[in-house]
C-alpha cells in the first residue's frame, strides 16, 4: 500500500488538531509531523521530502492577508511543487477553501472530519501520484497564468468557462496591459483544439502590402522578393486557433479582405487561383472604445458581427481591488528568482502605495514597477520608496485619486489615499494626521481594500 511509505505534514495551530491527526495517521504512515507555526512549513520542506501536507486555512495572526492558506498553498508549490496539499477548513470558509483548489490544491477537508474521510482521500493522492498514467488534476482556467480573485475577474473565468469548449469567435476588448492575450491563450487551452496550433498575429503592426501575405501566404514569384513558397498564418493555424490582436487598427480594405477570408472558410495565397480550406477558431482582440467599433467609417458592420459570436471585456487593475496584492506577490517572486534575490518580505506600507496608483498601464505596468524594485532595492523587506512610477504614470494616479466626488465614502477614501501618500504608508503619522487612532484606520483601510 502506498500509504505506508508516504511522509506527511499537518499544519493547523490548534494542539488538539494535530494530535488528534497524528494519533490516527501515526500507525499507516511512514513519518507524520506536526506543525502550529506555518512560518516553519519552509524548514520541513528543506529538511525531508514530504508526500502531502495537510493545510488549515487560517492562523492567528502569522500573516496578516485574511487567506492565510492560500498564500502558505502557494508557497508550498513554490518550494516543492511535487508536495501534494489538502486544505482544512471550517464550513465558514468554503468558499476560501474553493478558490484553493482553483489555485492548485488537491482537495479540502472539512471540520469537524471523519477519519475515514481523511484517509481515503490521503490515499487517493498518493495513487494517482505513483501511477505512471496519475497526473495533478487541470487547473481550472482562472490559474492558467492568470492571477485574481476579484468578483470582476471572476466574472471573467465565469465567461471563459461557457465560451471556450465552443468553436465561437470570441472578440476580447480591454485596455492595453490588462492581459487580452493570456484571456485568448486560455480559450485555446480549454478548447477542444488545445492540441492543435495557436497562432498570434499583431494585425494592427502590419503594413498593408504585408497584410496578405502574411495573413494568407504566397507563391514562389507572386512578388519581387517571394523566392519560394510561404504558408500564411490562416493556413498555419489550420485546425487550432487564431489569435489575430489589435483588430481595431486595420484599414477598411484590409477588412473587406478578411471578412471574404471568414465567409468562404478558404484563403487564396498570393499568385495563386487555388483555394486552401482553412478550419480554424477565431479570437480578436482590441483596446478600441467598443463605440469606436460601431461607427461604420472605421469599421464594417458585418465584420464585427462576425468575429464578435461572444465578447469578453477584461477589466483594468484599477478595478480589480485585492488582486493587486495577489500579482505583486507573484511578480516580486518571480523577478526575485529570475535575479537570483533571496525571497522577500513586505513593508506594511507597501502595498498601501500601490493601491493609491491608478496603474494606466495596467498589469504590465505592475509588472515592470515591481521588477524595478526587485533589481534596485538593497534589502530583502520592499519598502514604499523602492516603488518608482514615471512622471506620466504619477500624474494619472493623482489625477484619479484627487477627483472631486459628492459621494461621503469616496470623499474619506481620497483623502485617506492622499494623507498615506503624504507619510508614505505610515500608518501612525497617517492616523495622527487624520486625527484618529490607528485601530480605525485599519478598520478603514479594511473597509475600502486598501
Amino acid at each position: 500500500m502506498v500509504l505506508k511509505n508516504a511522509s506527511i505534514l499537518v499544519v493547523d495551530d490548534d494542539a488538539d488538531v494535530l494530535n488528534a491527526l497524528r494519533l490516527l495517521l501515526k500507525p499507516l504512515v511512514k513519518e507524520v509531523v506536526t506543525e502550529k507555526n506555518p512560518n516553519n512549513i519552509n524548514a520541513h520542506l528543506e529538511r525531508s521530502h514530504l508526500d502531502v501536507v495537510v493545510l488549515d486555512m487560517n492562523f492567528s495572526g502569522l500573516v496578516n492577508t485574511g487567506n492565510e492558506g492560500i498564500f502558505w498553498l502557494n508557497k508550498i508549490q513554490k518550494l516543492s511543487p511535487e508536495t501534494s496539499v489538502i486544505l482544512m477548513t471550517a464550513y465558514a470558509d468554503i468558499d476560501l477553501a474553493i478558490r484553493g483548489l482553483k489555485e492548485g490544491a488537491l482537495d479540502f477537508l472539512m471540520k469537524p472530519w471523519k477519519n475515514e474521510k481523511i484517509i481515503e482521500t490521503i490515499t487517493t493522492i498518493l495513487d494517482a501520484k505513483k501511477s505512471p498514467s496519475g497526473q495533478k488534476k487541470s487547473k481550472p482556467i482562472s490559474s492558467v497564468d492568470i492571477i485574481g480573485s476579484s468578483d470582476i475577474m471572476n466574472d471573467v473565468f465565469v465567461k471563459l468557462k461557457k465560451v471556450a469548449p465552443t468553436d465561437a469567435n470570441v472578440l476580447i476588448l480591454g485596455e492595453n496591459g490588462t492581459g487580452k492575450d493570456l484571456i485568448a491563450r486560455a480559450i485555446h487551452d480549454h478548447s477542444n483544439r488545445k492540441d492543435k496550433p495557436f497562432i498570434k498575429v499583431d494585425v494592427g503592426a502590419l503594413t498593408s502590402s504585408l497584410f496578405e501575405s502574411e495573413l494568407f501566404g504566397y507563391k514562389k514569384g507572386a512578388f519581387t522578393d517571394a523566392r519560394e513558397d510561404r504558408q500564411g498564418r490562416f493556413e498555419a493555424a489550420n485546425g487550432g486557433t487564431l489569435f489575430l490582436d489589435e483588430i481595431g487598427n486595420i484599414t477598411l480594405g484590409q477588412q473587406v479582405r478578411l471578412l471574404t477570408v471568414l465567409q468562404n472558410r478558404e484563403v487564396n495565397p498570393l499568385g495563386s487561383n487555388q483555394s486552401i480550406p482553412i478550419d480554424i477558431r477565431l479570437i480578436c482582440a482590441t483596446n478600441e472604445d467598443p463605440k469606436s467599433l460601431a461607427d461604420e467609417k472605421k469599421f464594417r458592420k458585418d465584420l464585427i458581427y462576425r468575429i464578435n459570436t461572444v465578447d469578453i471585456m477584461v477589466p483594468p487593475l484599477r478595478e480589480r481591488g485585492t488582486d493587486i496584492t495577489e500579482l505583486s506577490r507573484y511578480f516580486v517572486s518571480l523577478y526575485a528568482e529570475k535575479y537570483n534575490r533571496t525571497p522577500f518580505s513586505f513593508d506594511s506600507g507597501f502595498f498601501s502605495k500601490l493601491k493609491q496608483h491608478d496603474f494606466p498601464g495596467n498589469v504590465r505596468e505592475l509588472q515592470y514597477v515591481l521588477e524595478r524594485a526587485v533589481i534596485m532595492t538593497d534589502g530583502h523587506v520592499l519598502k514604499p520608496e523602492d516603488l518608482v512610477f514615471s512622471t506620466i504614470e504619477r500624474s494619472a494616479s493623482t489625477k484619479s485619486i484627487t477627483t472631486s466626488s459628492l459621494n461621503l465614502d469616496d470623499v474619506e477614501k481620497n483623502t485617506i489615499l492622499t494623507v498615506l501618500e503624504k507619510h508614505k504608508g505610515n500608518v501612525s503619522k497617517s492616523a495622527k494626521e487624520l486625527g484618529i487612532t490607528r485601530a480605525a484606520l485599519y478598520r478603514r483601510l479594511d473597509k475600502y481594500e486598501l
